[in-house]
């Protein structure tokens, strides 16, 4: 009956050096699929980071085209007030001296 337990028991540690040494690979390999993991979500957020900042550009872009068209309205908005101003000035000035003749 020793030996059947002895031998059981040989079996037992060869069989769990066995299992650690597969089990080493395992971790190996599951530590280099969670850097592949890992450099995949990195570059993800790269890729994000990237296209918020074009999109921020454009917007800047977009925002400094409209300020752009708005002076360039206000421009032409003070140059037809001040044209108006001025055929109303001519306009009153006609009338006196049409008045005075």
């Amino acid at each position: 009956m020793s030996k059947i337990a002895a031998a059981l028991i040989a079996g037992l540690f060869a069989t769990s050096a066995f299992a650690a040494q597969t089990a080493a690979p395992a971790t190996h390999a599951e530590a280099k699929a969670d850097h592949k993991v890992a450099k995949a979500e990195a570059k993800e957020a790269k890729a994000d980071a990237k296209a918020d900042a074009k999109v921020e550009k454009k917007a800047a872009e977009a925002n400094g085209d409209v300020a752009v068209a708005k002076a360039d309205a206000a421009k032409t908005k003070a140059k037809a007030h001040k044209k108006t101003e001025k055929a109303k000035a001519d306009a009153t000035a006609a009338e006196k001296t049409e008045a005075a003749k």
